[in-house]
C-alpha cells in the first residue's frame, strides 16, 4: 500500500516508518526539516518536506495514498512563547488535514489523538485533541477514521530529571498509590501499524497503553534505575505547581492547561472513557523504560 505519515521521524514516526517499510509498503514521511530527508530515505521511505500549516502541500502529498496517518504537534518549544495560542494552532492544523483529505480523495485515515479526547471539560491542555477529533469527524461519511488515543507517554517522565537532580524528588500536583496508565511510543507505533492492516469501516476509537502503575511505583522503579532507591514522588497543591511553571517562564494558558490535566488524572475525568474501553497492555513495561530513563539521566 501507499502510505503517508505526518510527524517526521519522532518517537512514534521512526519505529512506525521502519515497521511499515519492512512490511513492503511504499511510505512517504512528511517533515518540516530539510535535514531530515537523508534520515528518512535511509529507512527506505520517501521524504516530503513541508509543513502541517500548508494545506495545499498536504493535499498534494496525500494524493494517491491508500492511508494517511495524521497527528498534531504543537512543539514543546512553543510552551514558553507567551503569544502562542495552542488551541488556535492545533485547530488550524486539524482543519488543514480535513481540507487536504477531502481534496486528495483519501478514504482511510489514522489519527493520533489522546487520552482525554472524549471530552472538552476537565482535561486541561488535552482539550485540543477533543477539538481535532471533532474537526475530522466533519469529513464525509465515506472517509473512515481510526482515532488512536494513547495514554501518558513514558517519555514525559524525562521532565522529572531536572527536579530529581535539583531537589531529590519527583514533583507534580498529583501522586499517591492510585494506578495510572502509561505508554511507550514503540507500542503506539505497533498498534498504528496493526490498525493500518485491518479493514476500515466508519469511525472507531482505540486506546493504547503499555503499563498501569501508580506515581509511588514510578518513583520506586525510576529511583532504582538511577541508583536512588529512596526516590519519592511529592504531590503539591495545584496553585504551587502553577506558580512554579509561570515563574519558569511558561505560557500562562499552557501552564494552566498542564496543571488541570495533571489534576484530572486522579479526579476521574481523564480515564473515565479509557476504563469503559480498557485495552490490552502493550509490551514495553515501566521497568523497560527505566533503563532508557537512566541513560538519559546520566547524560544530562
Amino acid at each position: 500500500m501507499k502510505l503517508v505519515l505526518t510527524g517526521s521521524l519522532g518517537n512514534i514516526g521512526k519505529p512506525l516508518t521502519e515497521d511499515l517499510v519492512q512490511k513492503g509498503h511504499t511510505v512517504t514521511v512528511i517533515s518540516s526539516k530539510p535535514e531530515r530527508q537523508k534520515d528518512i530515505e535511509a529507512l527506505g521511505a520517501t521524504a516530503a518536506i513541508g509543513t502541517m500549516e500548508d494545506a495545499g502541500f498536504l493535499a498534494a502529498t496525500f494524493n494517491g495514498a491508500h492511508i494517511v496517518y495524521v497527528m498534531e504537534a504543537p512543539g514543546s518549544n512553543n510552551f514558553f512563547d507567551q503569544n502562542f495560542d495552542i488551541k488556535a494552532a492545533i485547530n488550524k492544523i486539524a482543519h488543514n488535514y480535513k481540507q487536504a483529505i477531502q481534496q486528495s480523495g483519501v478514504k482511510r485515515v489514522v489519527h493520533l489523538s489522546s487520552i482525554g479526547a472524549h471530552t472538552d471539560k476537565g482535561n486541561g491542555i488535552l482539550a485540543f485533541h477533543y477539538d481535532a477529533e471533532n474537526i475530522l469527524k466533519q469529513l464525509p461519511n465515506d472517509v473512515s477514521i481510526k482515532f488512536m488515543r494513547p495514554v501518558g507517554f513514558y517519555n514525559n517522565m524525562f521532565a522529572f530529571i531536572q527536579t530529581i537532580k535539583a531537589q531529590g524528588v519527583i514533583v507534580s500536583n498529583y501522586g499517591g498509590d492510585e494506578k495510572d496508565p502509561w505508554v511507550s511510543p514503540l507500542d503506539i507505533a505497533a498498534v498504528i501499524a496493526e490498525e493500518m492492516a485491518k479493514p476500515f469501516d466508519g469511525r472507531i476509537v482505540r486506546y493504547i497503553t503499555s503499563d498501569e502503575v501508580s506515581p509511588n511505583e514510578v518513583a520506586g522503579v525510576l529511583g532504582e534505575a538511577i541508583g536512588k532507591p529512596d526516590l519519592k514522588w511529592l504531590a503539591i497543591p495545584d496553585e504551587q505547581m502553577l506558580n512554579g511553571m509561570i515563574a519558569a517562564g511558561m505560557n500562562t494558558n499552557i501552564a494552566q492547561g498542564l496543571v488541570e490535566m495533571n489534576a484530572g488524572f486522579h479526579r476521574g475525568v481523564l480515564y473515565e472513557d479509557y476504563y469503559r474501553n480498557r485495552p490490552a497492555l502493550g509490551k514495553v513495561k515501566l521497568t523497560d523504560f527505566a533503563k532508557e530513563f537512566a541513560a538519559v539521566y546520566y547524560q544530562k
